[in-house]
């Protein structure tokens, strides 16, 4: 545990941290990458020309200081990173150079007011919480490897299907090269696949979400085409049938964990139905009992993806029932028949059909969700029966 005097020091550096804000990480990420650009293979370097990701270790310091005193505080955003990082393959040797360029850069930012025992008191706590990251991720490396069907590391994959789900949503099916079986998951994780794009000097990881239900044999991901987005481009319109990528198992906190008892209702925006479709499809393979409400908004009809299949399962499961909301239908969109409701999604139309017992998965943009979870809050439903997943580089509703 951490003495009281460096708990002390850390939180009197927090004035500190706040005045640099996000330049500190931004400065960090440059130094880091300049004396070890093999990390490049490892970090989304398209988060990092966002700025998404500075920001979002700028986050995650800030909230370690403030909660330096209570860590239980952090346990949900510690395992949340800690499943990131298995879907990267962090090791524990990378913690030691990330530390040494955290210091390095609160020295060279922080001028005077960084002090040896300010350094010190960073380098101590900075150990003490990457030792709880490196012990929680060999624990999901070995749960990963240990699993029927499951495997350390990269694993190579053939894409054995490719699907157009909406003018901007490809799935892709994935069967294991070496013809063996594949770990089960849990709805709402996500895979975590390598690519090499010929155009980029550095090999890419990316995170897309499980969009089927667990099946022993084979994974199914769906892609949105980002404009501008050289990976998603490469998955969608380069990569056939029969290639071949390396996957990472899958990972992620995001995860369905609900009784028979409990009604469920799945909210979605855009491409932020791909975890809604793991969630739905193993719920009626598990011939879920309570009630299941599916919620979607999009743009439009041209790119509402899985349309015909939820409508599908709408005619074949009396407990499902779905409403979609398309913001801007085109000319040829049917109301009643494509989407059931014009504009942005409003709960309270359908107010009446939502159970207070039952429990709200959403995932969307993060605008999307902040929206969605005020107004569940405004019809009574408490924080314990909210989950949501957030895209990208982690931030909080």
């Amino acid at each position: 545990m951490l003495d009281s005097r460096t708990i002390q020091v850390i939180k009197s550096t927090i004035p500190l941290l706040e005045s640099a804000g996000p330049a500190l990480t931004t400065h960090f990420y440059q130094r880091m990458f300049k004396h070890n650009p093999e990390l490049k293979d490892v970090f989304n370097l398209a988060h990092q020309h966002s700025g998404g990701q500075p920001a979002a270790l700028f986050n995650a310091i800030a909230a370690y200081a403030h909660h330096i005193d209570n860590l239980a505080a952090l346990g949900a955003a510690v395992e949340r990173i800690a499943q990131k990082h298995t879907g990267f393959l962090i090791k524990p040797e990378q913690y030691a150079i990330v530390g040494g360029h955290l210091l390095a850069t609160l020295q060279e930012l922080g001028g005077d007011a960084v002090t040896e025992e300010v350094l010190t008191a960073w380098e101590q706590a900075y150990g003490f919480l990457a030792n709880i990251f490196i012990a929680r991720e060999q624990q999901i490396y070995q749960s990963q490897a240990e699993q029927a069907g499951g495997w350390l590391g990269e694993r190579r994959f053939t894409i054995s299907a490719k699907t157009v789900e909406s003018s901007v949503i490809t799935s892709l099916v994935l069967t294991p090269t070496d013809g063996k079986a594949v770990k089960d998951f849990i709805p709402g994780q996500y895979l975590s696949v390598k690519l090499k794009h010929p155009d980029l000097a550095h090999e890419e990881i990316r995170q897309y979400s499980l969009s089927d239900a667990p099946n022993g044999t084979h994974y199914r991901i769906s892609v949105k085409r980002e404009e501008g987005g050289q990976v998603s481009n490469l998955l969608h319109d380069v990569l056939q049938v029969g290639d071949e990528i390396a996957v990472i198992p899958p990972a992620g906190d995001f995860t369905l964990q609900v009784s028979e008892a409990t009604p469920v209702v799945l909210i979605s925006a855009g491409v932020g139905q791909t975890p809604m479709q793991s969630i739905l499809n193993q719920l009626l393979k598990q011939k879920h009992p309570s009630n299941i409400t599916w919620l979607h908004a999009c743009e439009h009809g041209a790119v509402h993806g899985f349309k015909t299949a939820v409508q599908t399962q709408c005619q074949q499961h009396a407990n499902l029932t779905s409403y979609v909301w398309y913001r801007t239908p085109n000319t040829s969109d049917k109301l009643g028949e494509d989407y059931d409701f014009e504009g942005q999604m409003s709960l309270k139309a359908i107010a009446d059909s939502l159970a207070p017992s039952a429990h709200y998965y959403f995932c969307g943009p993060i605008g999307f969700m902040s929206a969605i979870k005020q107004q569940l809050l405004e019809l009574g439903v408490t924080a314990d029966k909210m989950h949501y997943e957030v895209f990208g580089p982690h931030a909080e509703l």
